[in-house]
Formats: C-alpha cells, structure tokens, sequence
C-alpha cells in the first residue's frame, strides 16, 4: 500500500508539474501580447502616421511604413536579446529594472487615460515636420520614438527577463509576438485614412482609455514583482 499511495503521489505531482508547463507558456504569450500591443499601441500611431506622411507619393508611403516597422523590429529585437546582458553589465538587478520599467508603463497607461500620450506624439511628429531639415521619416520619429521607445523597449526587456534560462523556445516566441504586433502595425499604416475615418475621434479616445487601463494594472504587476524579488534578495 505505501509504495501505492507514492506512487499515486508521483503521479499527481507530474501532472500538476506538466500542467503548469503547458498553462506556463499560454498565459506568459498573453501577458506579453497584450504588454506590448497597448505599450507600442498600433491603432493610436493611424493618424499620427498620416499626419506625418501627408503629401507623399503611395508608393514612397508603403515604402517608409515597411523600413519604419524593419528598424523598430530590429532594435527590440536586439533588446529583447541583449537588454538583460546590459543591465548585468550595468550592475542593475531584473528586480529593480522590473520596479523603474513598471512606474514607466504605468506613466504611460495614465497618459492614454487622460489622452496627454497622442497629444505628446503629435507634438514630436509636428516638430519633426515643421524642421526643414531632411529627416528619415522612418528611423525618426516613426521607428524612434513612436514603436522602439522607452516603453516598448522596457517591455521587452521586463519579458525577456522572465523566460527561464535556456528556454530558447519561448524566448523565440517573444520575438515572433513582437514580430507580430509590428506587421499589424504596417498593416494599420497602410490602412491607415481608413482606420482613421472608422474608428473616428469618439472611438479612438474610447479605446485608447481602456488600453491605458489595462497597461496602467499590468504595470503595477511589474512593479510587484520586482519588490518580491528584490526582498528574497
């Protein structure tokens, strides 16, 4: 009977165990989709990227939006690899980056709450515009700030830092869902009038209240977590 009910026990304790790794990489991919989509915000940069690319020819607009969503890719890639390497190197702990990264995303929910985040990009892309000198409408402000900026960049480095070392599948599946939310991205700039006149100014400002919400919570999970971290330090 003992070596029954130890048995039954193994059994128990590698089901739960094989559970957790299938419930593990489902809900982290969701919190990371979600994260991200909200922190780069596809929908909010529509009529930014119009405003921008206003007057250019549609064939010199298709081709800026796919080098600006190549060079943001890149660089959060690059971050998604590199960026805990940094903060190693940097002396900064995952638990403190966690706390600084969160209050950033939670600065950033409560500017999409409030409506001041739309108002600061278009400010940029106005200064921009209004300069006379010839900038690359794609690497700046398009790819930096708008996609790749310090939210984003946070982001990714706050889920990066949360793959189990060696786990370079699920460390691939990051980089696909960032691959994923800038091809919506190119596919939002080059649908981007339509987008505008259909979701309008009601529903945009709607929309982006409640993404701010939503990125304000799961900012605060962040910074949670790195306080536990960094009190079982």
């Amino acid at each position: 009977m003992p070596g029954v009910v130890s048995t039954k026990r193994t059994d128990i304790v590698s089901s739960r165990n094989s559970d957790w790794a299938l419930d593990m990489p489902t809900d982290y991919l969701l919190n990371a989709f979600v994260t991200l989509f909200v922190t780069i915000d596809p929908l909010g940069l529509a009529p930014i990227f119009v405003a921008i690319t206003a007057g250019m020819a549609p064939a010199r607009r298709r081709l800026t939006a796919l080098r600006s969503v190549i060079i943001a890719m890149v660089i959060l890639w690059l971050f998604a690899y590199f960026g805990e390497s940094l903060l190693s190197t940097l002396g900064i702990t995952l638990g403190a980056f966690r706390i600084a990264g969160g209050l950033l995303l939670f600065w950033i929910g409560f500017e999409m709450v409030f409506e001041q985040r739309n108002t600061r990009k278009s400010e940029t892309a106005d200064k921009t515009i209004a300069d006379p000198v010839d900038h690359d409408l794609a690497a700046f402000p398009l790819a930096v700030p708008l996609m790749a900026g310090p939210g984003s960049i946070t982001a990714v480095i706050l889920l990066s830092g949360e793959v189990p070392a060696g786990d370079w599948k699920l460390q691939l599946m990051l980089v696909g869902i960032v691959a994923t939310i800038l091809t919506i991205c190119l596919l939002i700039f080059l649908m981007a009038g339509l987008i505008e006149k259909l979701l309008g100014t009601t529903g945009r400002v709607i929309l982006s209240r409640l993404l701010g919400v939503l990125l304000a919570a799961l900012a605060v999970q962040f910074v949670v977590d790195g306080v536990r971290e960094l009190l079982a330090a």
